[in-house]
């Protein structure tokens, strides 16, 4: 059975380091904005039983980049322009690929598992928090796993 905390590490470590943003799985990190949210959502298992360790798994998650006041500027706040930048860099980093080998641009190093396919989900796009002055943008990708 593929194991979802591996996937979750991997794909954190990957957000932040192609990205240069901290990120947060499954809450603020101890970081001022801008930074990334990451939440799992969804696991479809299919293929073999869950007795064999040969079987499919499709794991859907969210990324949430997350703008903000800059903290050198007094009465600054979160800019969509910013939230729309985080998810570009975001989508690059999940999806991007060498034009010359077709390889990921980023590895997914997945222990017992290789990952045959990343697609976005769903994108709803920006939202923001007047009170808060933060921005938002949220975008889903699936990853595709099989066991090895």
């Amino acid at each position: 059975m593929i194991a979802r905390l591996p996937v979750t590490m991997a794909l954190s470590a990957l957000l932040a380091s192609a990205t240069g943003f901290p990120v947060g799985r499954g809450r603020k990190p101890l970081a001022d904005p801008p930074y990334y949210l990451l939440h799992s959502v969804t696991a479809v298992y299919s293929g073999a039983p869950f007795s064999d360790l040969h079987e499919d798994t499709a794991l859907i998650y969210q990324v949430t980049p997350v703008s903000g006041p800059d903290p050198d500027v007094p009465d600054s706040h979160g800019v969509a322009d910013q939230a729309e930048l985080m998810a570009d860099l975001a989508r690059k980093a999940v999806l991007g690929r060498d034009p010359v080998t077709g390889l990921w641009l980023h590895a997914l190093a997945i222990p017992d598992a290789n990952v045959i396919g990343r697609s976005p989900d769903a994108e709803p796009g920006g939202s923001s928090d007047p009170t808060d002055a933060i921005m938002s943008y949220v975008q889903r990708f699936r990853l595709d796993l099989t066991a090895t």
